[in-house]
C-alpha cells in the first residue's frame, strides 16, 4: 500500500539556500528607484519592466552569484518581495 503525502513543509529559505525563483518572474518597474537603463525593457506602449535575458533570467542578476547585481537600484517590486514569503516558497515550489 502506497500512502501518498502532501503539503510536506518546504525548508528555510536563507541567502545560503536561496535558488532566486523569483528572478525569473516578471518585474514591471511602477516608480524610479534608478534602475540603470541597460536592464530596462521598454515595451511598444511605454510600459517599462526588467529585461529579462534569453535564458529568461532578469539581466540583473549575476548568473555566478545569483545576487542581484543592482541590489541598492532594484525595484520597487523586488525589495517589496520578501525572502521566505508565501510568494517566495510559491515560486520556489513551482520552479525547483
Amino acid at each position: 500500500m502506497t500512502i501518498s503525502v502532501k503539503n510536506l513543509p518546504v525548508s528555510e529559505v536563507k541567502c545560503s539556500n536561496c535558488q532566486a525563483c523569483c528572478c525569473s518572474s516578471e518585474v514591471i518597474i511602477i516608480s524610479d528607484t534608478g534602475v540603470p537603463d541597460r536592464h530596462i525593457y521598454v515595451d511598444v506602449h511605454g510600459n517599462e519592466s526588467m529585461l529579462r535575458l534569453d535564458d529568461g533570467w532578469c539581466s540583473a542578476l549575476d548568473r555566478d552569484t545569483l545576487l542581484c547585481s543592482i541590489y541598492e537600484n532594484r525595484p520597487w517590486v523586488c525589495r517589496e518581495f520578501g525572502m521566505g514569503s508565501n510568494e517566495c516558497i510559491d515560486e520556489r515550489i513551482e520552479k525547483m
